[in-house]
């Protein structure tokens, strides 16, 4: 099997040409081939497809087989995989995905794509589409009790489920521990992406990312929209922010529209031929 191993802000996916590929089990490769020791070493695999609704469709395994219905960073490397490998032309990409067709503005230097737009389409913010139980119609500042520990969090859906929660510092925060209890906590029947966010100012955020499936991720594309949609809803940042994540930086803005808009670097790093 043909693959290439891309990245966005080191948030990095093997992608595999499903127009030439084929793959009989998914879940299974992405956990072999996302192997940091025995594989390739990814936080997951994806799948570029031929779509009847878009230019291609983008099917998404994380590392532990489990699927995702959307990725930030996986979407723009996505577009930037075929328009240079000539499955659609560019600029504008049309992209399937589990959470809807998605679209990508790719942005070149030296005749080559380094960066890529992404309309993410508009936040879901009732609990009921989280999907989280909670005796709330929104979650906003909710206080969460987990484990003995209270957190404050702010529920969105980007197309996949993510819980935000603004603290004074990043330094005091367990990752490895509070990441997945925050994931598997039973208030979330399908898991959640727990974000830790710090607030430089009205236009500028840090964060730290636990993904569901993956574990410490150094960047997720939705879930740094997740927080530009919270930071508006509690009222600590503007609408139009930069989220500095382990990675590097995204530009996220929440338009008047409703949607959100994402951009940031996609990197391809080699190809190479898995034989398991």
């Amino acid at each position: 099997m043909r693959f290439t191993k891309m990245q966005g802000l080191g948030n990095d996916y093997i992608y595999v040409n499903a127009f030439e590929e084929g793959i009989s089990d998914p879940a299974s490769t992405s956990r072999m081939i996302s192997d940091r020791h025995t594989g390739v070493g990814a936080d997951g695999l994806i799948l570029i497809q031929p779509s009847k609704l878009a230019d291609v469709r983008m099917e998404m395994y994380n590392a532990d087989g489990s699927r995702g219905m959307m990725c930030g960073n996986g979407i723009r490397c996505v577009a930037k995989y075929a328009v240079e490998r000539g499955l659609t032309t560019g600029p504008t990409v049309r992209i399937e995905t589990d959470s809807g067709v998605k679209l990508a503005e790719c942005e070149y230097n030296g005749g080559r794509i380094n960066r890529v737009r992404i309309d993410m389409g508009s936040p879901r913010l009732r609990i009921s589409e989280i999907p989280a139980r909670l005796p709330v119609e929104k979650a906003v500042d909710f206080p969460l009790r987990v484990n003995g520990a209270v957190h404050l969090i702010t529920c969105v859906s980007m197309g996949n489920p993510h819980a935000v929660v603004f603290v004074d510092s990043l330094d005091v925060i367990d990752l490895p521990r509070v990441g997945p209890e925050l994931e598997n906590a039973p208030e979330f029947p399908d898991r959640v992406n727990a974000h830790f966010v710090v607030v430089e100012s009205p236009s500028c955020v840090r964060m730290k990312t636990w993904e569901r499936g993956s574990g410490a991720t150094r960047a997720c594309g939705t879930g740094a929209c997740a927080v530009c949609v919270a930071g508006v809803l509690t009222g600590r940042t503007g609408r139009r922010i930069v989220a500095q994540l382990p990675g590097g930086e995204l530009e996220l803005e929440w338009r008047s529209d409703d949607h959100v808009m994402m951009s940031g670097e996609a990197v391809e790093v080699f190809n190479g031929e898995w034989k398991p």
